[in-house]
């Protein structure tokens, strides 16, 4: 082995930040990011993510301490609290260590790499994520959260420091042969894919799998901590096309159960609306009380589109309206563009600003409360800490029921001391918000919702889209920063197609070319099909990583394959569609180990199998009986069809093959409507009531979605 530097720092290396040491602000108070500023006045020297970080490590030959966590997580702020406000703990970090930290929404190709480590090295992962690198970022140790004391069989992490120190000092050469071990592990390349590729059969086994851990009684999947994970619902909600009647009924009818318990119970914010992030119980009572954007966006696609298949009002459209009514009144920023997140604590105290005892909702609601608390489970003892309670609608009456009171309340808690906002802007979850709040447009036939939505869109073509036509993940402090990765791509893509079918017009099929063609270009391997999460002109890191897995959001080389298999369909052009069948066929060997692991690469299958449809509309797009039957349409095509309106006479929309025009005329000079699939159209049709789909081989139908036409009810 080649000689090293000595361990005692150069004389001409600066000493840790000043003011980390002397308790003012460290090296992240000029960063932008909310999370980073959290700890720019820790007493430890932190640096950002960068080279200069490296650098300083390789003077000092000391490891990385490479600490990734995001605004609103609950146990970062723990962490912070216990071990990075210690001036001792700190003194410890600074002494042996390069500390850096990574906010994880801005960086998370660094996260991917970190936590991929992680579940090798532990088969788990979390955060806060704590990962031990050598100087060049090749990680050796890691783990997540770790108490200042020791406690359940872990050590304090001051321990962890000095037992670390000394592996450095003393068995160095462990270490680097550890840390290039797993560097060679993390480029491990897939096997090649074999027979025909996934399709019917992939979807209705990874459907099985999946319900096998469904929670009968509670809705749901599997014990406590329970989250909602709209990746799953959404294969589910598409697998019902594909298996057999008693099998799609029986997951239909958990979909809607699920649907429901998420809204009346504590994943829900009773009061402003919208969802948490997850519940720490079987029952959906307790949640982790932050709020991501992403799962706002999410979810209502998922109940968006359990409407549209008939699915029970009473049960799908509250939830939607009210966390819309949230995402306009307190995520929505005067720039344009939807806030990231809201924090789980308030004033230090988790869940602080949510919970009530009776005393509280009696000065508020008099000789209501009794009755109000025993709707919503408000009781002497509590459900939460403190004898406190968070609030479950365990009578679910109908919503207008206690309206008034839920409003008082509402009112009430803008008074205390409420959770922090991340206030940037993440380009990916901008987008899962445009799509739901576009497919809520359509299920619930409300246009006024397309507003925001087309705003959101507008903010992103002007404040993240550079003069180069290059994207960026992130807008904040006034400036757009972090070059985009391949979910910002695809979720945009995604996003933009479902604004055109929801009547927003030909504008955003333009970006949508443009993000499939950076997709193609600097995303998706030329020479395997494959796509990666960072683009090919990226930052250089110790690991170029594929796409990121199916989580708590869409794994980005699934949406990007269902932005494809969309465009090529609608467009005709046929290099989306071969890079989509080989980005499927890249990853089909993982599908068939596990395909319950690639919810959102499955529906790219599944909209593959099926083919896609589009309704073509021929008439004024300011006609009553335009928008009728283009409404129509919108309700009984699949959210991933088409939807095209196309103005007698006018120029073919960019992005629109002219096969889908050729022949669509106004008949008689009324608004007339075509369905097409495929090779197959609709004779014309002139009421709404004549489009239905064409691509219906089995007319499978979920349970609870009623067995009616999904369109059953004008709205």
């Amino acid at each position: 082995m080649s000689a090293r530097p000595s361990h005692n720092a150069p004389p001409h290396v600066a000493p840790p930040h000043a003011a980390a040491k002397a308790g003012g602000s460290n090296r992240l108070s000029g960063e932008s990011s909310a999370y980073l500023l959290q700890h720019s006045r820790n007493p430890v020297d932190w640096h950002p993510w960068g080279e200069q970080a490296m650098a300083r490590a390789r003077e000092l030959d000391r490891p990385l301490l490479v600490s990734i966590g995001y605004s609103s997580c609950h146990w970062c702020h723990v962490m912070e609290r216990e071990s990075f406000e210690s001036a001792s703990t700190a003194a410890l970090m600074n002494e042996h260590f390069v500390c850096i930290k990574v906010d994880r929404e801005e960086r998370p190709d660094v996260d991917q790499i970190y936590m991929d480590t992680l579940m090798r090295l532990t088969g788990h992962g979390g955060w806060p994520l704590t990962v031990f690198c050598l100087p060049d970022g090749s990680p050796f140790y890691g783990g997540t959260y770790y108490p200042d004391e020791p406690r359940h069989g872990m050590p304090s992490f001051r321990q962890l420091l000095t037992s670390l120190a000394d592996a450095w000092r003393d068995r160095r050469d462990e270490i680097e042969a550890a840390a290039h071990q797993i560097v060679e592990a993390l480029d491990v390349g897939l096997a090649p894919a074999t027979g025909s590729g996934p399709g019917a059969v992939e979807i209705s086994r990874a459907a099985r799998l999946i319900m096998q851990t469904a929670d009968l009684e509670h809705g749901g999947f599997g014990p406590g901590p329970k989250f909602p994970t709209p990746t799953n619902l959404e294969l589910l909600i598409a697998a019902t096309d594909f298996l057999p009647a008693d099998e799609a009924q029986a997951i239909a009818h958990h979909l809607s159960k699920t649907a429901r318990e998420m809204s009346r119970r504590g994943l829900y914010d009773q009061l402003a609306g919208g969802f948490h992030r997850y519940c720490v119980d079987r029952a959906w009572t307790i949640p982790h009380f932050e709020k991501m954007l992403y799962d706002q966006g999410l979810l209502l696609r998922c109940y968006a589109e359990l409407l549209r298949r008939g699915g029970d009002p009473q049960d799908l459209e509250w939830p939607m309206r009210e966390t819309i009514e949230f995402l306009r009144r307190e995520m929505s920023s005067p720039e344009g563009g939807f806030y990231a997140s809201q924090d789980a604590d308030a004033g230090g105290v988790e869940g602080a600003f949510q919970v009530w005892t009776p005393t509280q909702v009696e000065a508020l609601l008099g000789d209501r409360a009794k009755d109000f608390c025993d709707a919503y489970s408000i009781t002497q003892t509590g459900n939460f800490e403190h004898a406190t309670s968070h609030l479950v609608d365990v009578a679910s009456r109908p919503r207008s029921e206690w309206a008034v009171e839920r409003e008082i309340l509402r009112d009430a808690r803008t008074r205390r001391s409420a959770p922090e906002t991340d206030r940037k802007r993440v380009a990916a979850w901008n987008g899962y918000v445009i799509s739901g709040l576009a497919r809520a447009a359509s299920a619930l036939g409300d246009d006024t919702l397309l507003v925001p939505a087309m705003r959101a869109m507008d903010f992103v073509r002007d404040e993240l889209i550079d003069a180069d036509g290059r994207l960026h993940r992130i807008f904040d402090k006034g400036r757009a920063a972090v070059p985009a990765f391949l979910d910002d791509h695809a979720a945009l893509l995604d996003a933009c197609l479902d604004l055109h079918r929801a009547g927003a017009g030909d504008g955003p099929l333009t970006i949508a070319l443009h993000l499939a063609h950076e997709i193609g270009d600097r995303f998706i391997d030329a020479a395997s099909g494959a796509a990666h999460f960072t683009p090919v002109d990226g930052e250089p890191l110790i690991h170029r990583p594929r796409s990121d897995h199916d989580g708590a959001t869409p794994a980005a080389a699934g949406l990007a394959a269902i932005g494809l298999v969309r465009l090529a369909g609608l467009s005709g052009l046929a290099t989306f569609r071969d890079q989509a069948d080989r980005l499927i066929a890249a990853e089909s060997a993982m599908i068939d180990v596990g395909p319950q692991a690639f919810p959102t690469l499955l529906r790219a299958v599944a909209l593959r199998a099926r083919g896609l449809s589009v309704a073509v509309i021929v008439g004024d797009p300011d006609d009553q009986m335009t928008r009728a039957l283009a409404s129509r349409a919108r309700r009984v095509l699949r959210p991933e069809d088409a939807v095209v309106v196309s103005p007698p006479g006018s120029e073919r929309p960019i992005g629109v093959s002219a096969d889908w025009l050729i022949g669509r005329v106004a008949v008689d000079a009324r608004p007339t409507a075509y369905v097409c699939h495929g090779t197959r159209c609709s004779l014309p049709a002139f009421r709404p009531e004549d489009i239905s789909p064409l691509d219906r081989s089995d007319p499978t139908r979920p349970a609870t979605l009623a067995d009616s036409d999904p369109a059953r009810t004008p709205r």
